[in-house]
């Protein structure tokens, strides 16, 4: 038998489950489809923290998106009794020549955030974890932080059960296609309808929607946790969440182009991430085990910037980010399809979004529109 829905969202991991949260808080009926668990550490929603911050190096346009975003994480803090955003401020630091100091200023004061700047000695006196090259600027946000992902992703499961949402876990989308009412879609373990289809599959958005293949490239990337001989200088309280980017040409591509870190939390020792992901054929084919050449390049640059953090490695994961030809969020409804919405792309910097992208998806799925300014996220500029 054929079972019918409002809308059917394909992908429940930290885009989708919000997603499918605010479509079922809508009073649609609505349907979620995970091939994997929920949640689950495939894709890019996993690794206890993900940063969120209101300064976006990547672009003004992104401020007023993260600004709604905030809003809905402390929503949905209320409404499950979930601690979900950690504020500990966050940093940007670089060497001027790499202008990631410059696009963050740029960016907070097209929207006046607040922000101060500061040279590396003074960086290093207010949190001496962080021993930067003196040549090095900085700007700190005192709202910046982190999401505790998977709780996140929980937090919208939970909300989306309590609004009347069904979601299906191990069960993977074979294929869909649209119909004269809205879309059909197979499963491993059954066939759905629906007027609505929303698709949220990260990396395997190419093998679902292949007309994107080209603008959603799956790549490999590598998390780290070290235990700090200083402990003490690596807790919220102590160290912010930060983005830190070397432009200097040393022959080391994954340590020029920096990386991001945060405070420990949820497990033991201090998180880093190196800013140089490799592209991979098949997500599902990849090798997900981290090589010990990784490790190494990770504990170098804990070294290099937070020599009290490069204890012992605690652990090392990878995830799958999907970068976009322009590194920009690939949002709503692709030309010649009447009732599929796509959220994709997100490059490595979408998930403090996945409150206000879900709603934005929603939007799309409901009325067809939006009213928040997504445009240079427009699905249909590739």
């Amino acid at each position: 038998m054929t079972e019918s829905y409002d809308a059917i969202v394909v992908g429940v991991g930290g885009v989708g489950s919000a997603a499918t949260y605010h479509l079922a808080d809508r009073g649609l009926d609505v349907l979620g489809l995970e091939r994997f668990d929920v949640p689950h550490a495939r894709g890019s929603s996993h690794g206890s923290t993900r940063i969120v911050r209101r300064v976006q190096h990547e672009g003004a346009d992104y401020v007023p998106l993260v600004d709604r975003a905030y809003d809905l994480w402390r929503d949905l803090e209320r409404e499950t009794g979930r601690d979900l955003l950690h504020v500990t401020g966050s940093v940007h630091a670089g060497a001027p020549e790499s202008g990631l100091v410059a696009d963050a200023r740029e960016a907070c004061d097209a929207h006046e955030v607040p922000y101060e700047t500061l040279d590396a000695a003074e960086l290093g006196e207010r949190f001496p974890a962080y021993d930067i090259p003196d040549d090095f600027e900085a700007v700190y946000q005192s709202e910046g932080g982190f999401l505790a992902c998977e709780q996140c992703t929980v937090a919208h499961v939970e909300a989306a059960h309590a609004a009347g949402a069904t979601i299906r876990a191990r069960e993977r989308v074979l294929e869909w296609s649209e119909t004269s009412e809205g879309v059909r879609v197979q499963t491993d373990k059954g066939r759905y309808e629906a007027d609505e289809l929303v698709l949220t599959a990260g990396p395997w958005t190419r093998e679902l929607f292949p007309d994107l293949a080209a603008e959603t490239v799956p790549v490999r990337a590598v998390m780290a946790w070290f235990q700090p001989d200083r402990p003490e200088l690596f807790t919220p309280e102590t160290f912010p969440v930060f983005v830190l980017r070397d432009g200097s040409a040393d022959g080391e591509s994954a340590l020029a182009d920096g990386g991001y870190g945060f405070p420990q939390y949820d497990v033991p020792g201090f998180k880093v991430g190196l800013g140089d992901p490799q592209p991979v054929a098949d997500p599902e084919a990849t090798d997900r085990e981290p090589t010990q050449v990784e490790e190494e390049l990770h504990r170098r640059f804990v070294e290099r910037y937070f020599p009290d953090g490069a204890g012992p490695t605690m652990g090392l994961t990878t995830c799958m980010w999907t970068m976009s030809g322009d590194d920009h969020f690939l949002l709503g409804r692709p030309a010649a399809h009447d009732a599929v919405t796509v959220g994709a792309g997100f490059s490595g910097h979408g998930y403090k979004f996945a409150s206000v992208i879900g709603e934005v998806l929603a939007d799309y799925a409901e009325t067809g529109e939006t009213d928040h300014d997504v445009s240079i996220f427009d699905v249909n500029r590739v």
